[in-house]
């Protein structure tokens, strides 16, 4: 039985750098599964488009599809483009089956990461003292995505002993500047930024410049494409890949088994 091709989608940007990302994820998940099809999309911008992909893959004949969606501040709820384009593949390809898995989501194994980029930034811009973290991310997601962001930060907080404030790049949350001001109300002068982004898109060089304009010392790279990525993509894909089995048993499409989906 050959096993559904997987599709990440990114969002997509004008800056081929960003894109760049989501094809080292990509050439990373391939070697790992070589039994695998492994393909990149964008919704936006960057070529491949999405519907580029869905259309080459069933010209080879693919019978199954897993989309995966490469976003950091969603947990459970995706895009709506993304809802648009499952919609719209199922209705090109009706003898296709696909499905959606969450999206990667701001899940605690990238507080390592979050950890090693900040890291390496304070050495090189020479840092030695720290009194305060924001951890910034590009929205605040979806209503999990947001509870769990919150989490994270006081995780990241309690684990190096420092007040730790959320902040977005968007206007769906606090902003960097609020957050490093909020900081510097608390007396905090040493303040520096995680940046939970996958990649280094214009949001990110948006909050990178606005932090810096109000006086962090340093602002970290992205997550990029690392391995915990990677092993959380595989993780969506595989629980996703599951609504694609036909177990021929009516109860396996009952809605109890929808929401058991959800509440993962």
């Amino acid at each position: 039985m050959t096993a559904p091709a997987l599709v990440m989608v990114a969002r997509g940007s004008s800056d081929p750098m960003v894109a760049q990302v989501t094809h080292q994820l990509v050439s990373g998940l391939a070697k790992m599964r070589p039994e695998m099809s492994v393909h990149g999309a964008f919704l936006q911008s960057s070529p491949p488009t999405a519907g580029q992909v869905i259309d080459q893959l069933a010209a080879a004949n693919v019978t199954e599809v897993v989309l995966v969606p490469l976003e950091l501040s969603h947990a459970v709820e995706c895009d709506p483009a993304m809802a648009e384009l499952l919609h719209k593949a199922r209705t090109n390809y009706p003898d296709l089956r696909f499905t959606l898995s969450r999206p990667v989501g701001p899940e605690i194994s990238l507080l390592t990461i979050l950890d090693q980029r900040l890291r390496t930034s304070l050495s090189q811009a020479r840092c030695l003292e720290l009194d305060g973290l924001v951890l910034s991310a590009a929205c605040t997601g979806d209503v999990r995505g947001s509870a769990l962001l919150a989490r994270r930060a006081r995780q990241w907080s309690t684990h190096h002993r420092l007040p730790c404030l959320t902040a977005v790049a968007d206007d769906s949350g606090p902003s960097v500047a609020q957050a490093i001001m909020g900081l510097r109300a608390q007396g905090r002068r040493h303040i520096a930024v995680g940046s939970f982004f996958l990649s280094a898109d214009e949001a990110y060089h948006a909050q990178s410049d606005l932090a810096y304009r109000y006086g962090a010392v340093s602002v970290s790279d992205p997550i990029g494409a690392c391995r915990e990525v990677l092993d959380l993509v595989l993780a969506r894909y595989a629980f996703a890949a599951m609504d694609l089995l036909d177990f021929g048993q009516e109860e396996f499409e009952s809605p109890t088994r929808h929401l058991s989906v959800v509440s993962a």
